[in-house]
């Protein structure tokens, strides 16, 4: 039976004819595709694609000398492209959603965060030791950055107190981070 007649046959309906055409077309056809692609699953899944479009507009399909082939792979090249389009709008929205390339490694940021921690720890582990009074002025002076006139406000005593007690601050804790091998509170200097 030519093309032309099981064509005929399958837009009248008939399944079989449309699918003594897949079996008479569909070597070539995939083919085609895989000589464009070079992927055995992707060309599988393309050809399925080609006749699943050849089904729903069988009745628009113009034959050349009575064989389906040349339209069947006009659309296969069709069915191609549009594929590559979409992998390309694909890759595209992918590299938008990607991080910039001059953004910092998160894990860079992570680790220098538990690092901080642990310094802070650290840190106030040996403010701990310090008498309560001599803390404040470290906690207000050098953590949240007041000068001695406004800390001297803030604790309701004279600025020479504070300046005195700032000064007594710094040695213990530079006493103290020898005594216990660091170097980190070199900025109360």
């Amino acid at each position: 039976m030519s093309d032309a007649e099981l064509w005929r046959r399958s837009v009248e309906g008939e399944t079989e004819a449309f699918g003594s055409l897949f079996d008479r077309h569909a070597k070539a056809v995939y083919n085609f595709v895989f000589r464009r692609i070079a992927s055995w699953s992707d060309a599988e899944d393309l050809t399925s694609l080609v006749f699943l479009h050849a089904w729903r507009r069988r009745a628009e399909v113009v034959l050349v000398h009575d064989s389906a082939l040349p339209w069947l792979l006009r659309t296969a090249d069709y069915v191609l492209r549009n594929e590559w389009r979409k992998q390309h709008f694909r890759r595209l929205n992918l590299l938008r959603q990607a991080p910039a390339a001059n953004e910092p490694d998160h894990a860079e940021w992570v680790a220098a965060r538990i690092d901080d921690e642990r310094e802070a720890k650290r840190l106030r582990a040996l403010l701990r030791k310090l008498p309560r009074h001599e803390r404040e002025i470290v906690e207000l002076c050098f953590w949240s950055g007041l000068d001695a006139a406004a800390a001297a406000v803030a604790l309701d005593i004279p600025l020479g107190t504070v300046k005195s007690r700032m000064s007594r601050a710094r040695k213990r804790l530079r006493d103290l981070s020898v005594a216990v091998g660091t170097e980190a509170l070199e900025d109360l200097s």
